[in-house]
């Protein structure tokens, strides 16, 4: 009987995924989309309210770290690399249609799922996700600056950030949930490479 191991593959085996610059902007953004989820849910959650207090000081959290949510991805663009990622990431082919209706169908099998660098369910999640934070952003300063629009304005972009934010909590634990199941795709975003085996289970088009 052989144990199953998370150990990397050794360094020879293993292919360039990320470089400093796509990890960097990754742990960022991360960071700061923590922030915002964890002051947000302090913010309407009773229970975390009392036990952290200081709402004043949790709502200017809040607020400067949604502010700031776009600035790594718009300071990586000074990487070729992030750049060439992000056109990656906007292009959509006849690859991805198959891979999202075998998604769909709940078939994992490699060959039935083909996918370059990036598969088709993460092009999703990267469009929906930044559709998602510019549209947090918007309604967001609508209810900063309450003296610069009617209530109207303000009452929908309550509205609407309050759902959205509890979708995009949704969202963001799907994410974390199904990274925390690839723990190889986890330490590709943490080194940079990822084995040989998987690279070409997971996304074959790209190592071809």
């Amino acid at each position: 009987m052989s144990l199953r191991t998370d150990a990397p593959a050794p360094e020879s085996s293993r292919v360039r995924r990320f470089g400093r610059s796509q990890r960097r902007v990754h742990r960022a953004t991360a960071a700061l989309m923590g922030v915002c989820v964890l002051s947000a849910a302090c913010l309407y959650l009773p229970q975390l309210a009392e036990l952290v207090g200081r709402r004043e000081l949790v709502v200017r959290v809040h607020e400067w770290s949604g502010l700031a949510l776009p600035l790594p991805v718009l300071a990586g663009l000074a990487s070729r690399h992030l750049r060439a990622d992000l056109g990656l990431l906007n292009r959509f082919g006849p690859h991805d249609r198959t891979w999202l209706r075998a998604a769909l169908r709940r078939d994992k099998r490699p060959s039935a799922r083909p996918a370059g660098k990036f598969n088709a369910g993460q092009k999703v999640y990267a469009a929906w996700i930044a559709g998602a934070t510019l549209v947090m952003l918007g309604t967001g300063l609508l209810m900063w600056f309450t003296h610069l629009t009617p209530i109207r304005w303000r009452t929908s972009a309550t509205f609407v950030h309050d759902w959205l934010a509890l979708t995009i909590g949704i969202v963001l634990a799907g994410h974390i949930g199904m990274a925390l199941a690839d723990p190889e795709s986890r330490r590709g975003l943490r080194t940079g490479t990822v084995s040989r085996e998987w690279a070409e289970r997971e996304h074959s088009l790209w190592r071809r």
